[in-house]
C-alpha cells in the first residue's frame, strides 16, 4: 500500500498545530499593517498617496488571509490562497518597483523594499502561507 495516495487530507489540520501560528502571525501583521495604514492616511495623506492606499490594500490582503486560513473548509481554503497570492504579487511588485524607483515610493509601505521595514517577513510569509495551504488542501 502506497502512504502517499493513501494519505488522507484534513481540511481542518489547517487551523491546528503549525497552522495556528501562521494565523496568529498573519492576525498580527493584519493588525500592524492597519494601524500604520490608518495613521498614515489620516495624518499624512498628501505626501504620498499611492504608497498609503498600498499600506491599506496591503491590510485589507492580510485581514482577508487571516480570517480565510483561520476558517474551515474549501471555499475558505481557495479565499485563503487568493489572498496570500495577491500578498506574494504585491510584496514581489512593490519590492522591485521601491527597489529600482525609490522615487516612486517616497515613503514606505508594507511591501517596501520586500518588507525590509518588517523584517523581510512579508516577502517569507506569503510563501510559507502557499506551502502550508498546498500541504494541507483537501483531497478531492
Amino acid at each position: 500500500m502506497n502512504t502517499s495516495t493513501s494519505r488522507v487530507r484534513n481540511p481542518q489540520g489547517r487551523t491546528s498545530g503549525a497552522g495556528r501560528l501562521l494565523i496568529t502571525v498573519y492576525g498580527i501583521f493584519a493588525i500592524s499593517a492597519t494601524a500604520r495604514a490608518a495613521f498614515q492616511i489620516a495624518t499624512h495623506f498628501a505626501d504620498a498617496p499611492v504608497a498609503y492606499l498600498l499600506s491599506g490594500f496591503a491590510a485589507v490582503v492580510y485581514i482577508v488571509a487571516t480570517v480565510a486560513l483561520a476558517k474551515p473548509g474549501v471555499r475558505w481554503a481557495r479565499i485563503a490562497a487568493a489572498a496570500v497570492c495577491v500578498e506574494l504579487a504585491g510584496v514581489l511588485v512593490v519590492g522591485a518597483l521601491s527597489v529600482f524607483d525609490a522615487q516612486a515610493f517616497p515613503h514606505a509601505t508594507v511591501w517596501s523594499m520586500f518588507g525590509r521595514g518588517y523584517g523581510y517577513i512579508p516577502l517569507l510569509l506569503p510563501v510559507l502561507g502557499l506551502i502550508w495551504l498546498y500541504r494541507h488542501r483537501d483531497a478531492t
